[in-house]
Parts: C-alpha cells; structure tokens; sequence
C-alpha cells in the first residue's frame, strides 16, 4: 500500500515536471530559435540592399574623382 502510493506520487511529480517544465521550455526555444533566424534573414536582406545602393554611388564618386584629378586650377594674371 504504501509503495503504491509513493509511486503515485513519483508519477505525478514527473508528469508535472514534464508537463509544466519541460514542455513550455522546449516550445519557447523553438520560438526563440525561429525568431533569430527571421532575424538573421531580415539583417541579410538589409545588409545586401544596402550593399546594392552603395555600389552604384561607389562608381558615380569614381567618375568625379577622375574628373577632378583632370582639371588644372589656374590663377588669374593682372597686368
């Protein structure tokens, strides 16, 4: 009698375990994870677009340098 019962009480403090710790913390770390990776995905995809946006005034500023690097500054002679 008295190992039935604490085997009942065994069994029920697992159940309560299992059911009230290791479930809810199981589900929050597949959230979490999930979370990150949309994350992750939404910096990647900032990330490129703005590399996209870079590249073109990257060559725009080249082309003025060119330019620059080409004009001679001259200074007026009075007589």
């Amino acid at each position: 009698m008295l190992t039935d019962l604490f085997w009942c009480l065994v069994i029920y403090l697992l159940y309560r375990f299992v059911f009230e710790l290791v479930i809810p913390i199981t589900k929050t770390v597949s959230k979490m994870k999930t979370t990150v990776s949309q994350m992750q995905d939404q910096q990647q995809q900032q990330y490129n677009q703005a590399q996209q946006h870079k590249q073109p005034t990257t060559s725009a500023k080249s082309s003025t340098t060119n330019i620059n690097e080409e004009y001679i500054d001259f200074e007026e002679v009075k007589d």
